[in-house]
């Protein structure tokens, strides 16, 4: 099908249609590669497999996070194709292993591409990092293998599955794949709130300052060198064993997107810390989940795109909630560490009960709301329908949404409440929440940028189980029961992709 043709299929499909024209061939500005947007509908045109999901994942019981049978970490959280990425891997009981890389998408359903196989490799029990100053666990591993990322590797996010050959057992490594393109669409990957709760080995989390389990101040440092232990906040998802977060909160959104052929490329925070400049290369940004930890750096650097035009889409909650401060490892290499310092805007009665440690701390950091539209108030946890307080605002076209009608459980949970004092910012979605802690208010919110770009904050981390429900995919249960991938929360999304383009 030529541009011509394309355009005229989507004309017929009417506006419900996500297949947007893009620009193929067009001559990037600012220094950045050209763009191709039928990237991502190529790629995901490949076949899928359903093999990257763990067929044996175990445990340590006594430690409840780790699994020592066959654990790892890269040696960067994201990487350019023709840069180097290290693998460490430890096996206990020694035993031979193999990595099965793979690329997560729609792929026809499958969720995923296998890209290569490495190995097999002579696995040992590396060395338990001791605890150091600031109860830092930074694991010095030998690396089993070396690989120049392919230059026709598409950005995305990477699954690397470790399986141990003597026993069977499997976990993953996790990383993303960049780019310097321009491209319609830009997801972040919340990775360094995934490290703020990963406690591999046991209890070595931001939150564990070795007297209380969810302390929130400062004092605590926590390394990328190291493996992702299971996902440790609420339930038990078996996929999450050195996944991070990301397929609890990203991958829905991934899934779907990349299931309606959408210009898409993806960064870490990480990313959006060291690099401002990248973040111009898109139309629209996308937070998912759950995505709390930003530094200084990471809230000046968004703000400044946005005032330059791009548009944002807060799909998340408290998010930009805790500061950090970035720093390089024990060896020099840069961005490996990370502190919580600080915590955004100015002090709630509320929030500072449930986590008294945030008293503490400074409260020098800016109103996150000025980049979100709202922010994480007390109680900080809860659960609520998400509530249409709007039903004439664009964000609501062809919803069939009335004032009052809500989707049941879609907030929680966590939230974002108190919305900011920015001209025409505009309250779309409102109302209580309810969970152990007390009653809160959630206000999802839409403000202009004043370049004809937006900001919508949806207020909740649960908006992509609204979306889809990928192979693997957890449902989470807190608070409210949820029902999976609703037409209103699609439609809505759908109108936020249309606007930014």
């Amino acid at each position: 099908m030529n541009r011509r043709e394309a355009l005229s299929a989507i004309t017929q499909m009417g506006a419900a249609s996500l297949l947007l024209p893009g620009c193929a061939g067009q001559v990037a500005a600012r220094g950045f590669s050209p763009r191709s947007s039928d990237l991502v509908r190529e790629e995901n045109a490949k076949p899928g497999t359903r093999d990257w999901m763990l067929k044996n994942p175990r445990i340590e019981k006594s430690v409840k996070y780790r699994c020592p049978w066959i654990e790892g970490y890269v040696s960067r959280a994201s990487v350019k194709a023709g840069e180097p990425l290290s693998f460490h891997v430890s096996a206990n009981p020694a035993s031979r292993f193999t990595i099965d890389l793979y690329r997560m998408g729609h792929y026809g359903g499958a969720g995923a591409r296998l890209v290569a196989r490495l190995g097999t490799y002579a696995g040992r029990p590396q060395t338990e990092p001791e605890m150091g100053e600031r109860r830092l666990r930074e694991c010095r591993w030998e690396a089993c293998e070396t690989l120049s990322v392919p230059r026709d590797w598409p950005s995305g996010v990477y699954l690397g599955k470790l399986t141990a050959e003597t026993e069977g057992v499997d976990s993953y490594v996790i990383f993303v794949v960049r780019d310097d393109r321009e491209a319609d669409y830009l997801i972040q990957v919340s990775d360094t709130t995934w490290h703020a709760y990963n406690r591999w080995p046991s209890q070595f989390s931001l939150y564990d300052n070795g007297k209380h389990a969810w302390y929130w101040g400062a004092g605590v440092d926590v390394s990328f060198d190291r493996p992702y232990g299971r996902y440790c906040q609420f339930g038990d998802p078996p996929l999450s064993t050195g996944s991070g977060e990301f397929l609890l909160w990203e991958f829905p959104l991934s899934f779907w997107l990349e299931s309606k052929g959408l210009d898409v490329t993806y960064i870490s925070n990480l990313d959006t810390h060291r690099d401002p400049a990248g973040l111009r290369r898109a139309k629209g940004f996308f937070s998912v989940g759950h995505d709390e930890y930003y530094s200084l750096d990471m809230f000046h650097n968004l703000r400044g795109a946005i005032a330059d035009g791009l548009s944002a889409a807060f799909l998340s909650g408290n998010t930009c909630c805790g500061v950090i401060d970035v720093k390089p490892s024990a060896d020099g290499r840069p961005d490996r560490i990370i502190s919580r310092v600080d915590r955004f805007g100015p002090r709630d009665d509320k929030g500072d009960a449930t986590f008294i440690e945030m008293k503490s701390l400074p409260r020098a950091a800016p109103n996150e709301n000025l980049l979100i539209g709202a922010r994480s108030t007390g109680p900080v946890m809860g659960g609520a329908a998400w509530i249409c307080a709007k039903p004439d605002h664009w964000l609501f076209e062809r919803t069939g949404m009335k004032e009052g009608d809500g989707v049941p459980g879609l907030v929680g949970w966590e939230f974002h409440g108190e919305p900011a004092e920015i001209p025409g910012l505009e309250v779309v979605a409102t109302g209580k929440t309810r969970g152990g802690a007390g009653e809160g208010v959630y206000t999802a919110t839409v403000y202009p940028g004043g370049k004809g770009n937006f900001v919508f904050n949806a207020a909740t981390c649960w908006w992509t189980d609204g979306l889809s429900e990928p192979p693997g995919y957890l449902r989470p249960k807190a608070y409210e029961p949820r029902f999976g991938p609703d037409p209103r929360v699609q439609r809505i999304t759908e109108n936020v992709l249309r606007r930014m383009v």
